[in-house]
Order: structure tokens, then C-alpha cells, then sequence
């Protein structure tokens, strides 16, 4: 297996296979020739890989997933349209018909607000804990309809991490899948199916991209859990699509695909159905992105854990959310230091937060008085951004789960980005003297 930095410009592509292009084409064509009547058939029934509709499957979108697989270690891949896609199928192709699914409270709010008042019209329901990495009170609620177990690697905006290891040994011995958001740390600071996980999520929109222009979002399958057991009658009931019943061969997503059924009903039922496709021209620009992945993260990261070293020395800052502290061997990160050194070795992540005294009044005149970071709701992007997560991207979000997720009204996230550490110091410092001038 080829380093990070080298998968995120070479994998999932030949250049022969596409005239010889030495950059992944955009292919914008609606669909392709199938060249004969078994050809076709094939192609529909998902026997033969190939292309024939680019709602199913497209030859860019198809590198940009073998490119993605390949950096976190997984099987196979399937892109979307943005990341709550991602998210929503990766759930609920594993809960879907009355299942349930175990979380975290702490968990990004558009998620949060699908699990907690949305899933539940289509009869999927979540039970959330308060702490993830609490193995008993996750273990307590592990019961016969319980489907996965889903967790983000590095909550966003308070960067507490999750122990994937131990999660994924608790959930594969009941029978359960565990899935990771691993949006925030990329797969250049972290690869949770190399730690045990089952399906790995991203919103391509953030990191993997980079540049603030394109929506998107990913499915990792790693390939090793069984969907075929009697907990996921999904998988093994007939399906029509799959299956030849003019011939009266019948098939489900388990006997036709095997170690593939979870990805293959991934893209034949969720994506082909619910049709939220991942366009070329985005997966193109994701492509790109990804070439500087592990230069982009490493100074991002580097820029975030000075940023967050800075602001705990300023007086009007009460409190300073970033386990990436750790590393520099701060003596309050408490049951996070262990994990973040045992398995965020390279950091956490362009991700902080910071909690100011006062009210609402300092944080707008914070966010106001920046010249430097622009007020964006979004991530990993190449510019430095800056929000106010209680009344942006946690505003669907209950109190009682923003309380969880330490997301009060005086919280500020950072989304630390390209510029010079000097000056984005130099920004944040003038905003907050500002703000109590």
C-alpha cells in the first residue's frame, strides 16, 4: 500500500484506459453505450462493472471513488452528492425496515437532526449516548434490532476523539457494524478501517476538497463484515433488481454480491433510487483537491495547534476545545491524551473552538471585527473561516444535545486554513480586544 500522500495523486486511475490523459477527464455525458444485449443486461443487473447511466455510475466519479477507497484502506467506494447524503444511506442501508442505530450526542447538528426527527418517519431510531468512548453505556444499549453503531472520529466543533479500536471490538462482538464520520482529520491523519471500523463517511465538501467549491460526499465499505446474517434481512431477502425472474433466478444483495452487498445496495438502491449523484465536474475538482491533501492538512493542522496553544493565554477566553493539545503534552486534556497520542499521532485536524465571557454581543463583534477569517458554515477549506455553531451549523440541534456537545452561545468554531499563522493570530487577537474595548 502506497504512503497517503502518494495514493492521493496516483490510485484509482490508469492513463491508458483513458486515451492516455494524464489527468482524470470529466465525462459529462448523461449516459453510454452498452455495445451489445448481454452487455447491457449485465450492466443492469450489476453483474459486470461498467457504465451505462451516469446516475448509477460515471468514469470520473468512478476514479475519484477507487482514489478515495484506496487512501482509507477500504474495498470499495460509492460518491454522492454532498455529505448528509453520505451519512443518510450509510445509516440507512444498514438500519433501514425497523432498525436502530447507537450515537453519540455530540455529533455535527445537520446529523443530529436527521437521527434524532427524521430517520424515525421511515421507522429508523437512534438511541444516543452522552459519551462514545463510554463502552458500558454503549454496550447496555446494544440490542437484537440495534443495525450499526456510528460515530465521527473527531466531533465537530469540540475535537473530543473517538476510540475507534475499542468501539469496533465492542460492536463486531454483538454482530454490529460500526460506521465513522471521518470528515474532520482526513484520511491523512486518520484510517478508521485500519482500526476496525466497517464503513467510513465523508463529506468531500470539506477536507478531501479544500477549496470551498464543490459539494460532496463518500461511502468507504471495507468489505469485512457480514451482511448476510439474520440482523440485516435487507441483504437477504430476493431482490428484483439483482435477480433474473424471467429465468426464475432470484438473488439477494448477499448471495449475488458477497463481501460487496453493503456498497452494491449502497449504489443500486439508495443512489440509483434517491438519485443524489455525485456530478463529474465536482468529482473533478475533488480529484484535484485531493492531489494536496497531505500538504494542505499537515500545514492546516500545524497553523490549528498554534492557534489553540495562542488563545489559552488570552484573558478573555474561558475555555479552549482542541484534543490536539495533547500532543504538546498539556496536562488538562485528560482521557483524550492517551487516545489522541495512540491514534491521531499526526494531529486532530484544522478544527477548534473557543468559549469567550460575556454574551452574544462579543461573539457578533468577534465575527464582525475578523479581516482575516471570513464567517462561513463550513470546513477544511484553504481560507481560514470562522462561525458561531449555536446559531449556525447546531441551530436545528436540541439544547439538551448542544449541551452535550459543549456548543453554547458563547462558542466560536475555527476552521484554520492556508494563510500565515502570524496573521491569523494577529486577526483573531485585535476581534477579541475589540470586543471587550
Amino acid at each position: 500500500m502506497c504512503h497517503v500522500e502518494t495514493s492521493a495523486i496516483h490510485s484509482g486511475y490508469t492513463a491508458a484506459d483513458h486515451v492516455h490523459a494524464a489527468v482524470p477527464p470529466i465525462y459529462l455525458s448523461a449516459a453510454f453505450h452498452m455495445e451489445s444485449a448481454n452487455r447491457g443486461d449485465a450492466l443492469s443487473a450489476g453483474t459486470q462493472d461498467g457504465f451505462s447511466y451516469s446516475r448509477v455510475a460515471n468514469p470520473t466519479v468512478d476514479v475519484l471513488e477507487r482514489r478515495i477507497a484506496a487512501l482509507e484502506g477500504g474495498r470499495s467506494a460509492v460518491a454522492v452528492a454532498s455529505g448528509m447524503a453520505a451519512v443518510s444511506f450509510a445509516l440507512l442501508c444498514a438500519a433501514e425496515g425497523g432498525g436502530r442505530i447507537i450515537a453519540p450526542k455530540t455529533l455535527y447538528g445537520a446529523s443530529v437532526d436527521a437521527m434524532a426527527s427524521f430517520f424515525p418517519q421511515f421507522g429508523v431510531h437512534t438511541d444516543f449516548v452522552d459519551d462514545i468512548n463510554d463502552l458500558a453505556e454503549v454496550e447496555a444499549l446494544i440490542g437484537p434490532d440495534t443495525r450499526a453503531i456510528f460515530a465521527e472520529s473527531v466531533a465537530n466543533p469540540s475535537t473530543e476523539v473517538t476510540d475507534v479500536a475499542a468501539l469496533a471490538e465492542l460492536a463486531h462482538r454483538h454482530g454490529v457494524p460500526l460506521i465513522v464520520d471521518n470528515t474532520v482529520p482526513t484520511p491523512y491523519l486518520f484510517q478508521p478501517i485500519r482500526w476496525g471500523a466497517d464503513v467510513v463517511v465523508h463529506s468531500t465538501t470539506k477536507g478531501i476538497n479544500g477549496h470551498g467549491n464543490t459539494l460532496g460526499g463518500v461511502i468507504v465499505d471495507a468489505g469485512n463484515f457480514d451482511w448476510g446474517s439474520p440482523r440485516f434481512p435487507q441483504f437477504t431477502q430476493p431482490e428484483l433488481v439483482v435477480s433474473d425472474d424471467r429465468a426464475g433466478a432470484w438473488h439477494s444483495f448477499a448471495s449475488r454480491f458477497g463481501a460487496d452487498a453493503y456498497i452494491r445496495r449502497v449504489r443500486i438502491k439508495y443512489v440509483r433510487t434517491f438519485g443524489a449523484v455525485e456530478s463529474p465536474v465536482n468529482a473533478y475538482l475533488q480529484l484535484l483537491g485531493l492531489e494536496t491533501l497531505a500538504v494542505r492538512v499537515r500545514e492546516q493542522t500545524r497553523s490549528a495547534q498554534a492557534i489553540a496553544r495562542h488563545l489559552r493565554t488570552l484573558p478573555h477566553v474561558r475555555r479552549v476545545n482542541y484534543s490536539g493539545l495533547a500532543l504538546d503534552g498539556a496536562p488538562d486534556c485528560g482521557a483524550q491524551a492517551q487516545l489522541v497520542r495512540r491514534l491521531f499521532a499526526r494531529g486532530v485536524g484544522s478544527v477548534l473552538s473557543f468559549e469567550l465571557d460575556g454574551g452574544r454581543e462579543q461573539v457578533s463583534r468577534v465575527l464582525d471585527g475578523v479581516r482575516v477569517f471570513s464567517y462561513v458554515p463550513n470546513i477544511g477549506d484553504a481560507r481560514s473561516l470562522i462561525v458561531d455553531p449555536a446559531r449556525i451549523t447546531h441551530r436545528e440541534v436540541p439544547a439538551e444535545f448542544r449541551e452535550a456537545a459543549g456548543v453554547s452561545d458563547n462558542l466560536i468554531r475555527l476552521s484554520v486554513g492556508l494563510e500565515h499563522v502570524d496573521d491569523l493570530i494577529a486577526d483573531l487577537d485585535a476581534a477579541i480586544a475589540d470586543a471587550y474595548a
